[in-house]
C-alpha cells in the first residue's frame, strides 16, 4: 500500500528525496508506544517524502495487532510503503498459516503485499519475502522476483529504484548464524541488472550497512543492503539489545547519505549515531570526490 494523502507536501523534481526506514514494529505485547509516538514525532517533525516499513507489523498476526498498525501508519505526517514479515503470518492459527497465510493481513491491514510508491526521483517496490512453510526464514520466490523485474523495468530512468523485502540478503555482522532469504543470489543479480539502488530490510532487529558485491562478487556495481533494527519493541538484539533504530536516507543527484537513528530514553527521541556515505550508481567513475593530495582530517 502507498499513500498519498492530503495535505502532505509533494516531491518536486530535482529535489533531494528523504526516506525514515523503520522496521519490525511488532504491535502486540511487545510493542513500545512511546517509542512509536518518537516516530511520529520525528515523521511530524523532518516530514520525509517517504516512510518504509519493512515488515513484521505484528506480533502474532492478531486482527487487533494489524488494526492497531493501520491506524499507527495512517496517522503519520507523510506517506507510507509497507510489506508483510513472518511475524504477519498466523503462528498458531495452523488453518490460516496452511490455507490463508496472508488473510489476516490483506483483510485487516493492507490487500497489498507488494506495493509500489511512486514519485519525482523515488521509485520504491516492495517485495515480500513472508513464507507459511517456514517459522522465520524468508525466501524470494520466482514469481515475485518476475513481477518485480517488470515493475522495475517501468522505473523512469533518473528516478532512484528501491526494494523493500522484510528478509535480509546478508548477514548481520557478529550474527553470521543466521540464514539469510533464499535465492538471495539470484535476487541480487536481477537487482544489479536492473540498476537497483539499494535494499531495505528488518528482521534480525539489528542495524547495519553492506553492498551485495561485498559478498555476492559478480563484477556489477553494488548495490546497497541496508538493514534496521526493531524500531518501536523490545525485542533488539546482539548490541542492540533493548535499543530501538531506525534509518534516515537522503538521496541526492549525486549521492546516497544514511544515517542510523538510534532511540534515546532520557532525550526522548531517535538521535543519529552514525553516517555513511555512497555515490549514486550513475557517477561514473564511483566515486566520491575526495581530493587524495588533500591531508585526510
Amino acid at each position: 500500500m502507498s499513500r498519498t494523502g492530503e495535505g502532505l507536501p509533494s516531491a518536486r523534481a530535482g529535489e533531494a528525496r528523504q526516506i525514515l526506514h523503520v522496521s519490525d514494529i511488532h504491535f502486540g505485547p511487545h510493542f513500545l508506544s512511546d517509542v512509536a509516538d518518537g516516530v511520529t514525532d520525528l515523521v511530524d517533525r523532518k516530514r520525509p517524502d517517504l516512510v518504509v516499513v519493512s515488515g513484521d507489523l505484528t506480533q502474532r498476526a492478531k486482527i487487533v495487532q494489524f488494526r492497531d498498525a493501520r491506524r499507527w501508519v495512517d496517522a503519520l505526517q507523510a506517506p507510507w510503503i509497507a510489506v508483510p514479515g513472518n511475524h504477519d503470518i498466523p503462528m498458531y492459527r495452523v488453518w490460516e498459516r496452511l490455507f490463508v497465510p496472508y488473510g489476516a493481513y490483506k483483510k485487516n491491514f493492507s490487500d497489498e503485499m507488494e506495493p509500489l510508491f511512486e514519485c519525482a526521483g523515488l521509485f520504491v517496490v516492495g517485495i515480500n519475502t513472508a513464507y507459511p512453510w517456514t517459522i522465520k526464514d524468508g525466501r524470494f520466490t520466482i514469481e515475485s522476483l518476475r513481477r518485480v523485474k517488470e515493475r522495475l523495468e517501468s522505473a523512469p530512468a533518473d528516478a532512484a529504484k528501491i526494494v523493500v523485502a522484510h528478509h535480509p540478503t546478508i548477514p548481520p555482522p557478529r550474527f553470521d548464524s543466521r540464514r539469510v532469504a533464499r535465492r538471495s543470489l539470484e535476487a541480487l543479480h536481477l537487482f544489479a541488472h536492473m540498476e537497483v539502488e539499494m535494499v531495505l530490510s528488518g528482521h534480525v532487529h539489528q542495524t547495519w550497512i553492506g553492498t551485495s558485491e561485498e559478498f555476492y562478487p559478480q563484477g556489477h556495481r553494488p548495490v546497497l543492503l541496508v538493514n534496521s533494527g526493531t524500531s518501536t519493541s523490545a525485542r533488539g538484539r546482539g548490541w542492540e539489545k533493548k535499543r530501538n533504530s531506525a534509518n534516515w536516507i537522503r538521496i541526492d543527484h549525486d549521492a546516497v547519505t544514511i544515517s542510523h537513528l538510534l532511540w534515546h530514553p532520557v532525550e526522548r527521541g531517535f538521535l543519529e549515531w552514525s553516517r555513511h556515505h555512497y555515490p549514486r550508481r550513475h557517477i561514473r567513475p564511483f566515486d566520491l570526490g575526495l581530493a587524495l593530495d588533500d591531508p585526510v582530517v
